[in-house]
């Protein structure tokens, strides 16, 4: 790995921010190469022995370009701070998304055999309830999120649609058509509120 320039102080961080402010660019360059150390120190946690460092190296620096980009020095932070946050999150994405992908290509790989004879994959032997930490987290998180945008976002009629349909509660689903029989309007229409709502959510949560 090569070496980096020394971090700045407080001080030429503040003076260089400033310059940055009033759209000078070379301060940004600057910015970005005299926290260089500090994506090299981060890239440590993720450097397993199959992995390229310049390649981890490259991803952390996206996450450093993303903080010099947006940083808010108003709220007393430093920058180094929050870039670090920002090159934590920019490889944790990509570990995700690897780990996505490894499990998307192996899972319905053939694991070997049954006693009959039948291919057994490995979606065969998992149990769908079977979760890591990470995912366990994420899951709870964006069920939060979710939720709150359940009733942020939606109508009252809306909302009873989208619960009743994906058993939100109680658990238990409710088909379109008996929904329409309980609030007396058609299928159709519950239909059209059932995407209209879907629509709303999905754009709010991508947001």
């Amino acid at each position: 790995m090569k070496a980096f320039q020394n971090p700045l102080s407080p001080e030429e961080e503040k003076y260089y921010l400033e310059r940055l402010k009033s759209g000078d660019n070379s301060a940004k360059d600057l910015l970005i190469e005299r926290n260089m150390r500090l994506v090299a120190h981060l890239v440590k946690k993720y450097n397993y022995a199959d992995r390229d460092v310049e390649d981890l190296i490259s991803i952390g620096t996206i996450g450093l370009i993303k903080a010099v980009n947006t940083f808010n020095g108003d709220k007393g932070s430093r920058l180094v701070t929050y870039a670090a946050k920002c090159i934590d999150n920019e490889l944790l994405m990509m570990l995700r998304s690897e780990k996505k992908r490894a499990r998307d290509t192996s899972i319905y790989e053939p694991l070997g055999t049954d006693s009959e004879g039948n291919s057994i994959s490995l979606m065969d032997v998992l149990e769908s309830d079977e979760l890591d930490i990470i995912e366990e987290m994420e899951l709870d998180a964006n069920i939060k999120k979710l939720n709150g945008l359940i009733k942020d976002v939606l109508t009252e009629r809306e909302r009873q649609i989208i619960c009743l349909r994906y058993g939100l509660g109680d658990g238990h689903e409710v088909t379109q058509r008996e929904i329409a029989e309980r609030f007396g309007i058609s299928r159709s229409y519950v239909s059209r509120l059932e995407k209209k709502a879907l629509k709303k959510l999905r754009e709010a949560y991508e947001v």
